[in-house]
């Protein structure tokens, strides 16, 4: 593959002694020799064997997966990043079909599919059916099915990166990509690749149910402002499920019991849930409404600013040529004024030297 010098593969690292030293050389032998390791503070001398192998390392001032990558993309200068995990579990032999979809310009970020060629013991069963739920309940969510949305192999340019809005600090990163890149149109591919174990050396700083539970709600605050209608609709729902629970129960006292019991406060709750349950429905209609024109609106200016970039540029090279053209004329015009100036003396020499001939 060509351009390979416009890519840099960025690893985050936490305690990756056993194999960081593997995947930058890995990579280096794919053929990417710009291999940029953030550490997040590496007790088992991974900054040392990450810069054995070749690479630039850098200490990253914060903590978690999410502030090192974006540390690390500012820290890049080349136009395209290659993003894995310092574990060993991504294979660097799918760099390029990872790249190709943004080298060729079909897609800003693509995304590896860890289920294409996934080894039997890279991911325990609670883990795989956890990423499945995730990713069902990201197309549900966000109306778009990216396969592996938790796939940490990811190719991307530095300038859609920028344009995203990431804050997430933790392994909720992924997510927050997946989910930018569909807020913001940015056109993404996804590629199968392989994912294998992790060694049996090496521990992971993934845990199941704290992170997993982090990424849900991170999954579910993003739907905020993408999802409008599904964040505060789903609220409502449960609001007016619950409201309609406890008038059943009150109703049931008051009219069926013998004799009548009544419960007014948990009337006042019943009413209140229900209340706040149609109000929750009709704000999330509307916000989905406003964020509706509001892509709209967004996606006519971007229209708009890329046209008058194209006009920038064709001018541009319509006063290139102009200049161009005119110099030519310039040096023409002059060209034949001083054929003038020299043809008069010509004439005159040829003159005055055909007598002297006859004689």
């Amino acid at each position: 593959m060509e351009r390979r010098e416009d890519v840099c593969v960025l690893l985050p690292t936490l305690d990756e002694a056993e194999t960081i030293g593997s995947v930058v050389e890995g990579f280096r032998d794919a053929g990417y020799d710009n291999v940029l390791v953030v550490d997040g503070g590496s007790s088992d001398g991974t900054r040392r064997i990450a810069e054995e192998a070749g690479a630039r390392v850098i200490v990253q001032s914060g903590r978690g997966k999410g502030q090192a990558v974006r540390e690390g993309v500012r820290n890049v200068e080349a136009p395209v990043v290659l993003m894995a995990d310092g574990d060993g579990t991504y294979d660097p032999a799918d760099a390029d079909a990872m790249l190709e979809p943004v080298l060729a310009g079909r897609a800003e970020h693509v995304i590896g599919d860890r289920f294409y060629r996934m080894a039997d013991d890279a991911m325990p069963r609670l883990n795989r059916a956890g990423n499945r739920l995730v990713n069902r309940a990201f197309a549900f969510v966000h109306g778009r099915d990216l396969a592996d949305i938790l796939s940490g192999y990811r190719a991307f340019t530095t300038e859609s990166f920028e344009r995203l809005r990431i804050t997430s600090d933790g392994f909720g990163i992924e997510t927050e990509l997946a989910v930018e890149c569909v807020k913001h149109g940015v056109p993404t591919e996804v590629v199968g690749v392989s994912y294998g174990a992790r060694p049996d050396d090496s521990e992971t700083n993934l845990h199941p149910i704290k992170d997993g539970a982090r990424i849900y709600l991170t999954l579910f605050r993003l739907a905020k402002t993408n999802n409008p209608l599904f964040y505060f609709g789903s609220v409502g729902v449960v609001s007016l499920l619950a409201g309609f629970v406890v008038a059943a129960y009150v109703a049931y006292e008051w009219f069926v019991r013998t004799p009548p019991v009544s419960h007014e406060a948990l009337a006042v709750v019943a009413a209140s849930g229900i209340l706040l349950g149609v109000q929750l429905l009709m704000f999330g209609v509307l916000s989905d409404v406003i964020v509706a024109v509001n892509r709209e609106q967004t996606r006519r200016i971007e229209e708009l600013a890329t046209q008058l970039g194209r006009g920038e540029q064709r001018g541009d090279r319509y006063r290139t040529d102009w200049n161009g053209s005119e110099t030519g004329r310039a040096v023409t015009e002059h060209e034949h004024e001083h054929d003038r100036e020299e043809r008069p003396a010509a004439e005159a020499e040829a003159e005055s030297g055909s007598p002297t001939a006859d004689r």
